[in-house]
């Protein structure tokens, strides 16, 4: 009994970094996740065996309005530049709060929390759309870390909006130069560091020699990133979320990014479920929804599904 009254809650609101309020889930077998409401951003999410998968800066600002460098950032309603507002929206730099009137709950759910984010009247000055943005971080009982997006227009004056979105999920790899990515060959992809011109991908798994800002289109809904020397891989399976962003700052911008250190870029690589070259199109009262699902496996398996070769064939 003792043992049991020591276990500790699988949901649990506390202070984090520069006092900022997060929550922390865990599940029984050992894996946990941490989200900040600043930013609705999940900051670590580890495995049972308290490894850490997701890539957070050592100069990571924690403080308002600095986006926190890693994690999970969410770009909302515009992803990167591509439109008036400031580089990837606000979401990221607005404080969410806990959502009193979640959506349904599956069974067998323990660990998760439900966020949701709505404007505030500055936000309206800039982007002059009402909604609810709803987010539910789940982790599962083997450990998956679930991202939810509901996001509805509740504008009263008939306007539909238009947005763009990713999860700028920052993964943590042991070295960049080991590291493959599969599912994404042959694809087109729009290249940042071209002036987004449009080009295909060779059928090869993508390697990392360099700077790398894609923008994968029309992508599966299962991607695997193999980190050969830790020998894992994760696999991002994704719903609504059509495009996948792949970036790699590289030495000269690690160097030229105040809240990134210098040679962090050898340890993160981002690959991001993304709808960025379609906008999504809400009329008022209608919702859409992005999902994605995040696993880590290690890559020695060879039992069916868990074989990173077969892992993108899987359902």
């Amino acid at each position: 009994m003792a043992a049991a009254s020591r276990e500790k809650p699988p949901v649990e609101l506390c202070k984090g970094i520069n006092g900022l309020d997060k929550v922390v889930l865990r599940e029984v077998r050992g894996s946990s996740a941490e989200v900040y409401l600043y930013g609705g951003h999940v900051t670590s999410w580890k495995n049972d065996h308290g490894e850490e998968l997701l890539f957070v800066s050592s100069k990571a600002i924690f403080k308002h309005p600095k986006a926190i460098r890693g994690g999970i950032p969410i770009c909302f309603p515009q992803f990167s530049n591509l439109g008036p507002l400031e580089q990837h929206g606000f979401a990221r730099n607005r404080f969410w709060t806990i959502d009193k009137d979640p959506p349904p709950v599956p069974p067998n759910s323990r660990a998760f929390v439900d966020l949701i984010l709505k404007p505030s009247e500055e936000d309206l000055k800039i982007w002059p759309h009402s909604y609810e943005f709803r987010l539910r971080v789940t982790l599962g009982p083997g450990g998956d870390l679930m991202l939810t997006s509901r996001i509805r227009n509740t504008n009263t004056d008939g306007k539909s909006f238009t947005f763009t979105f990713a999860y700028h999920t920052y993964l943590s790899v042991s070295d960049i130069s080991e590291v493959r990515v599969e599912g994404l060959e042959t694809l087109d992809y729009l290249d940042n560091l071209q002036n987004r011109e449009r080009f295909t991908e060779q059928g090869d798994a993508i390697t990392f020699e360099g700077e790398v800002d894609k923008i994968y289109l029309s992508t599966p809904t299962k991607i695997a990133i193999l980190d050969h020397e830790k020998k894992r891989t994760f696999v991002i399976r994704k719903d609504g979320l059509p495009d996948a962003v792949v970036w790699n700052p590289w030495d000269k911008k690690a160097k030229a990014m105040a809240d990134f250190g210098d040679d962090e870029y050898k340890h993160m690589l981002c690959v991001e479920a993304a709808a960025v070259e379609k906008p999504i199109i809400l009329k008022p009262g209608e919702e859409w929804r992005g999902r994605q699902e995040l696993s880590a496996v290690p890559s020695s398996y060879c039992s069916g599904q868990l074989d990173p070769q077969k892992v993108l064939q899987g359902s």
